[in-house]
């Protein structure tokens, strides 16, 4: 409750709610809906509900769908209800109100609706006391946008090089989204160091739920980024087994545990994709059912490669936990590299090693995710 006690100091204003009154009343007087609180990984049409359950409470003529508006106390505004009645979870998911661990700076960013063309304006300003990750003392910063829990529109600003306190001013636009749409997504602005020659170091982040937030005024926020999390992908139990005699490489998934959520439920979708690989090149690939709103699943599926013995120790496997998306694309969880040389972890490379030197033999291993 204390969350909710949050949302009320950031109700969408009276002019937000009656903009988008004029734009749904129609709706709702020929649509007679009930709303749906299941929160599934259905994309849009549940999202909406509860904002369409407080326009029904500013009207006597039309009856109450949503509990939390019916709920409402006299001269209580409804948008309260309306924040009283989104899903707990979207905030659960992404928020984390306890302090950062380590100082990895601020940025200051402002947000504006586009009421007429149903576009969010976020104008992305500035940072400040970025951490230097590059051996010169400084960073080439930019920032990712996304809104959660969508996988499609992501932007991202342009490289400041070698500063600790870029100023971007640059404005991205989210086309296509309507207001009551944009209260069940999050903000997501996520400051990288980019590197011309390796993979882009991940500085901080910030989510901001959108619920939260009244877009007729206007704001302007500096939020102290916060460090990505780390080695919170999951684990992964396999085992690996190779016949020299027959030059059979078998690999089995066996099952994982807290596995990193990644939908809106709190969930995730997960499933694994396995490359046989030579150098980069990925020569085979095989794959497990999906187990659905799972962050425990047990796999026990094997997977049989053919590879000469003079060619396993160039060989490897690319090992992917995914998450299944009906909408979007499918999303990454955690991955390992089992290979004999460069593999993602010393865990991985000796687990390769220890299957050259233990023929015949099915040698079980926890693996942790990794990120990328």
């Amino acid at each position: 409750m204390k969350m909710f006690d949050g949302f009320k100091n950031h109700a969408i204003s009276k002019l937000t709610l009656s903009r988008f009154l004029s734009q749904s009343v129609a709706q709702l007087e020929t649509a007679g809906t009930t709303v749906d609180s299941n929160n599934s990984k259905s994309p849009v049409p549940g999202s909406s509900h509860a904002m369409e359950g407080a326009i029904a409470s500013s009207s006597s003529s039309t009856p109450l769908h949503n509990k939390a508006v019916a709920n409402v106390k006299a001269g209580e505004h409804p948008s309260s209800a309306f924040m009283q009645s989104r899903s707990v979870s979207l905030v659960d998911m992404y928020i984390d109100n306890t302090e950062p661990s380590e100082n990895v700076g601020q940025i200051h960013f402002s947000l504006e609706y586009d009421f007429d063309n149903s576009t969010l304006i976020l104008r992305v300003i500035s940072a400040k006391e970025l951490p230097a990750k590059d051996m010169s003392g400084t960073s080439d910063p930019y920032v990712k946008v996304a809104l959660l829990p969508d996988k499609k529109h992501r932007l991202e600003t342009k490289i400041k090089r070698r500063t600790l306190n870029p100023r971007w001013n640059e404005t991205l636009y989210f086309e296509g989204f309507p207001i009551q749409k944009l209260q069940s997504r999050v903000l997501h602005l996520h400051v990288f160091d980019y590197d011309r020659f390796s993979r882009d170091d991940s500085i901080g982040e910030v989510f901001l739920p959108l619920c939260q937030v009244d877009l007729s005024e206007k704001p302007t926020f500096w939020k102290a980024l916060k460090p990505p999390a780390k080695d919170k992908c999951g684990e992964l139990l396999t085992s690996l087994c190779y016949h020299p005699s027959n030059s059979v490489l078998t690999i089995t998934l066996l099952k994982a545990r807290n596995l990193k959520a990644k939908d809106i439920n709190g969930k995730s979708d997960p499933y694994v994709k396995v490359w046989l690989q030579f150098g980069e090149k990925r020569i085979e690939k095989r794959k497990t059912q999906i187990f659905k709103c799972n962050l425990n699943p047990v796999f026990n599926e094997s997977f049989s490669f053919n590879v000469p013995w003079e060619k396993i120790r160039e060989c490897s496997l690319n090992v992917m936990v995914m998450d299944f998306d009906n909408i979007g694309r499918n999303e990454l969880i955690g991955r390992i590299l089992l290979a004999g040389k460069n593999g993602s972890g010393a865990s991985e490379t000796k687990h390769w090693q220890d299957m050259i030197t233990k023929p015949r033999q099915t040698i079980v291993q926890w693996h942790r995710l990794k990120p990328e």
